[in-house]
């Protein structure tokens, strides 16, 4: 028998996940003292994070095409395949920043500047989208389609330059990274 989650109970959990995995994020980023030399080579996964970064931008331009298109199996499998990315992406990217030493963009002037905004734009959507990301997953799964069309046209573009900045970031800093 499946248990039906009410949509108060979704909205207290999805706040919930959200904001333990934002403080987990900021904790490992900020707070905790990483060691000298990790206990493994760290160096794939920068290029992994990009690949899936690239991976969830191209399923969302599916997604989109494929509900534009009113093939409505295929939207569920190509979005359902980039929230599963995405989780990937997120537990992968817990798993690097909690063991990696930071690396710093070596830039000067403008394009500094740009890395910044490209940076702290990426952050900030990451984090403030997750809960909504979450929601309209929610929505999907229990065919509250209404809703989910409408938080749906709101979430994907945010989400989709969540993706894409992601992957430019990674090749903008690569080249500073010590390996």
């Amino acid at each position: 028998m499946a248990v039906k989650l009410e949509e108060k109970n979704a909205k207290i959990i999805i706040a919930a996940i959200s904001v333990v995995v934002a403080l987990l994020v900021g904790v490992i980023n900020w707070v905790l003292e990483k060691p000298e030399t990790p206990f493994m080579d760290l160096s794939f996964f920068p290029k992994f994070h990009a690949i899936l970064n690239s991976i969830v931008a191209v399923l969302l331009v599916l997604g989109l095409y494929f509900i534009k298109n009113k093939k409505i199996d295929q939207h569920k499998v190509v979005m359902f395949s980039a929230f599963l990315v995405s989780s990937v992406f997120l537990l992968s990217y817990v798993f690097y920043h909690t063991f990696a030493l930071e690396t710093k963009f070596g830039g000067d002037g403008a394009i500094k500047y740009f890395y910044l905004l490209l940076l702290i734009s990426h952050i900030i959507l990451a984090a403030v989208m997750m809960p909504f990301i979450l929601m309209t997953f929610y929505y999907a799964w229990t065919e509250n389609l209404d809703k989910h069309r409408k938080l749906a046209k709101r979430v994907w573009p945010f989400w989709f330059y969540v993706a894409v900045t992601g992957v430019v970031i990674y090749f903008m800093i690569a080249p500073y990274y010590k390996f």
